[in-house]
C-alpha cells in the first residue's frame, strides 16, 4: 500500500498503545494469569445473559431512542434515588452511553474549548487527559499523595485558575483503590463555590467499597450535583465489561450539552442490552452481593499476599490492589511486571503508567477479579517470589 503522501501532525503525539493492552498480549503470549486488565474472568448471571436472549429474540433489534430505552433511564433513576436520595428528570437528565470511556469522552466534548484547563489527579486513568487533549483544553495535574493516595486539597486550590472550567474526580479510585470521604466532598464543594467550574465524577466502581464504609457520591451532595456529570457502569456492576453499556446523570441544562455531542459520537446504544439491564436491575440484593464477593476476594488476596514480600497498600475500594515489590526487586515497575509475566506468569500493571512523566514509585497494581481458581493460582506464584 502506498504512503500517505504528506506527513501526519499527529493531535496526541504523546500516546500510543495502552498499557492494558501491551500487558494482556503478553499474557496472552506467556500463557500468564491476566491480572492486569480489569475485567472478571467469570461469566454474569446467567439471568441477565436469559434476558439478553429474551429481548433479542424478541423484536428488540432496531436502533434504541437516542437517549437510552425508557424503561432502563427508569430503572437508573430509580436506583439513584434509592441509593442516594437524588432526584432525575428521565427525560431530561439521564443518558446510556457505549461505555463510561464514552460518557467521559463526551462529556469533555461537549464543555471544553480551546484553552481550558481541566484539573484530574495523578495517578490517573488513561483515558481523561487525551480527551481533553483533542479538544484543546490543556490538563493540570493534581497529585494523590503516598502511601494513601488522598487528594491534597491545598494544591488543588492553587491550580484552580480563571481558565479551569472542568475537574475530573474518581472514587473508588482507578489505579489505587482509594474511597473519597464525606471530608473531600466537603473540601471540593467548599473550593467551587461560587465559581463556574463543572465536575465530571467517574463512579464507575460505587459498588464496590468495602470495611462498612459509605461510597460517597457526587449524587449525595446537593453542591457537587448541580454542577456535575456523574458516570457509572452497568459492565463493572454486572460483570459485562464487554456489552459496554453506562450511562451518565447531569442536571439538564448540561445534559442538553452532553446530549449534542453524543448524539455524533455514539448516537445510540445497543438495545436488547438495555431493555435485559432495565429487567435485571429489579433484582433485589444485587449490590449488597456484590459488595460481599469483592470484598471476599479482596481479603483473600491480601491475606496471602501478607505472608510475602509484597508491601501492601490501602485498598479501600475497586477491584484493584497496590502492591510495593521494593523487597524483591530494584527494577523499574515497568520492567518488573514485564519480568514478572515471563518469568513467573502472572500479569500486573505498572502503576508509573498512570502518571505523565511515568513517575515510578515502585507499585503495580493486580486486578482481583477473578475466579477462586485463577485468583489461587496467581496467588501460589506471588508468595513464593
Amino acid at each position: 500500500m502506498p504512503s500517505y503522501p504528506r506527513p501526519l501532525t499527529s493531535r496526541l503525539p504523546q500516546v500510543g498503545t495502552t498499557i492494558f493492552s501491551v500487558m494482556s498480549a503478553l499474557a496472552a503470549e506467556h500463557g500468564a494469569l491476566n491480572l492486569s486488565q480489569g475485567f472478571p474472568d467469570f461469566d454474569a448471571p446467567a439471568e441477565l445473559l436469559a434476558l439478553l436472549d429474551q429481548y433479542a429474540r424478541g423484536g428488540h433489534n432496531q436502533y434504541a431512542p437516542m437517549t437510552g430505552v425508557p424503561v432502563l433511564r427508569e430503572a437508573i433513576a430509580a436506583k439513584v434515588s434509592a441509593l442516594y436520595g437524588a432526584s432525575y428528570d428521565v427525560d431530561a437528565e439521564i443518558t446510556v452511553t457505549a461505555g463510561a470511556t464514552q460518557a467521559i469522552f463526551t462529556a469533555v466534548a461537549a464543555l471544553v474549548h480551546p484553552g481550558d484547563e481541566v484539573i484530574v489527579f495523578t495517578p490517573v486513568y488513561d483515558s481523561y487527559a487525551p480527551s481533553v487533549e483533542l479538544q484543546g483544553g490543556k490538563v493540570v495535574y493534581a497529585h494523590l499523595t503516598l502511601p494513601d493516595y488522598r487528594p491534597d486539597w491545598d494544591e488543588v486550590a492553587r491550580l484552580i485558575t480563571p481558565r479551569t472550567r472542568l475537574i475530573i474526580l474518581n472514587s473508588p479510585h482507578n489505579p489505587t483503590g482509594t474511597v473519597w470521604t464525606a471530608e473531600d466532598m466537603a473540601r471540593l464543594e467548599a473550593l467551587v463555590k461560587n465559581t463556574d467550574i463543572v465536575l465530571l465524577s467517574d463512579e464507575v466502581y460505587e459498588h464496590m467499597v468495602f470495611d462498612g464504609a459509605r461510597h460517597e457520591s457526587v449524587l449525595r451532595y446537593p453542591g457537587l450535583a448541580e454542577r456535575a456529570f456523574v458516570v457509572s457502569s452497568f459492565g463493572k456492576t454486572y460483570h459485562i465489561t464487554g456489552w459496554k453499556v453506562a450511562y451518565c446523570l447531569a442536571p439538564r441544562e448540561l445534559m442538553a450539552e452532553f446530549r449534542k455531542a453524543h448524539q455524533f459520537i455514539v448516537f445510540t446504544v445497543h438495545a436488547p442490552s438495555q431493555y435485559a439491564l432495565a429487567d435485571f436491575m429489579k433484582r433485589p440484593g444485587w449490590y449488597e452481593q456484590l459488595k460481599a464477593l469483592y470484598q471476599g476476594k479482596r481479603d483473600i488476596f491480601r491475606q496471602a499476599l501478607a505472608g510475602s514480600r509484597f508491601e501492601l497498600m490501602p485498598c479501600q475500594g475497586t477491584y484493584f490492589q497496590c502492591v510495593k515489590y521494593g523487597a524483591i526487586s530494584d527494577e523499574g515497575d515497568r520492567a518488573f511486571v514485564e519480568r514478572l509475566t515471563r518469568e513467573h506468569g502472572v500479569a500486573a500493571i505498572p502503576v508509573s503508567a498512570f502518571y505523565p512523566d511515568g513517575e515510578d514509585h515502585g507499585v503495580i497494581r493486580f486486578c482481583f477479579a477473578k475466579s477462586a481458581a485463577t485468583l489461587a493460582q496467581a496467588l501460589e506464584r506471588l508468595i513464593k517470589l
